[in-house]
């Protein structure tokens, strides 16, 4: 299929970029998202949060401020309208949290629960962060812990209690706004948000973008300790797998890598953090700015290298 293009069109799909940016004037541009899914944990209210958390960090991860957004929702006809109520409750709240207006939506019927955003933000043309531009000796911080995804999938098999994983599914409900303003302030190169590709999958779209390669320390990736646990005893989403063949001509693991832990960086994870590529010179700035905003997670995991574009070196 053709893809549209225009001089205004600043950020299409070509780069597999979070969002799109279309440039309005030389001041101001519109940044374009939309993101739904189904329910990772069992309470509708939190499930409302999670996903308009994941819908809204497209934006952030481009460097933006949500403006609007319309939900999305699909529903079977045998859930009650209290629990539909409870998921826009959560939804709006964190449209809000964000300083932005829920305006309308869509709803229609689904054999399964679904909820999502169409989302518009706005960005300085000048301070359009992409996932194009990762230099080498960048140095790769993530903004929040991994295994969100085996919780999950956890969870639905009933080998886990939703407040066991209270502390994850407060990340996941946790706005990237922080961060995005922390690398907004002090500068960086590129940056992406981790999601269904999981952790190694959104890194290989931004090597890919930038022409770069990138080497990973998995002993300095933030995880959730329960998510080892699991992945160890193979409770992992039928989308790691995918990820793992998808990757597979990309990416190389060192032999003291544990196949729990390759699980954990392709885990697909909902409303993840931000993976930020930052110059050695303003790394200490980033991870100041990052603490002085309340951003709990900042792990330096890696760096980026001149090799094949692309490519992830994981020891």
């Amino acid at each position: 299929m053709p893809l549209d293009k225009a001089e205004e069109l600043l950020v299409g799909v070509e780069t597999a970029d979070d969002a799109a940016v279309y440039k309005l004037n030389r001041n101001l541009a519109l940044v374009q998202t939309v993101d739904f899914f189904t329910p990772i944990v069992d309470d509708p209210y939190l499930f409302g949060q999670i996903s308009a958390a994941n819908a809204l960090s497209d934006i952030y991860a481009m460097g933006g401020r949500p403006l609007i957004a319309l939900s999305l929702i699909g529903y079977p006809t045998c859930l009650s309208l209290d629990v539909i109520g409870e998921i826009l409750r959560g939804g709006i709240n964190k449209v809000h949290e964000a300083g932005a207006l829920m305006v309308g939506g869509h709803t229609v019927e689904n054999p399964q629960p679904i909820f999502g955003l169409a989302a518009t933000g706005i960005i300085d043309p000048k301070n359009v962060v992409t996932n194009a531009n990762a230099r080498p000796k960048d140095l790769l911080v993530l903004t929040k812990p991994l295994g969100i995804g085996i919780l999950a999938t956890a969870l639905k098999g009933q080998l886990i209690e939703e407040e066991e994983m209270s502390e994850a599914i407060d990340s996941a409900r946790e706005l990237n706004k922080y961060a995005s303003e922390a690398m907004l302030k002090v500068g960086v190169n590129a940056c992406t948000d981790i999601t269904g590709f999981g952790l190694l999958g959104h890194l290989q779209e931004m090597l890919h973008a930038s022409n770069a390669a990138a080497r990973i320390v998995v002993k300095d990736i933030p995880i959730w300790p329960k998510a080892l646990e699991f992945a160890e005893s193979g409770i992992i989403p039928a989308r790691t797998h995918e990820n793992r063949q998808y990757l597979q001509p990309y990416v190389s693991f060192a032999p003291s890598v544990k196949l729990k832990e390759q699980d954990v960086l392709l885990d697909p994870q909902t409303s993840g953090g931000l993976l930020i590529s930052v110059s050695p010179e303003r790394r200490d700035d980033l991870i100041k700015e990052l603490k002085t905003l309340g951003v709990k997670t900042h792990a330096i995991i890696g760096e980026i290298v001149e090799e094949d574009a692309g490519r992830i070196d994981i020891f």
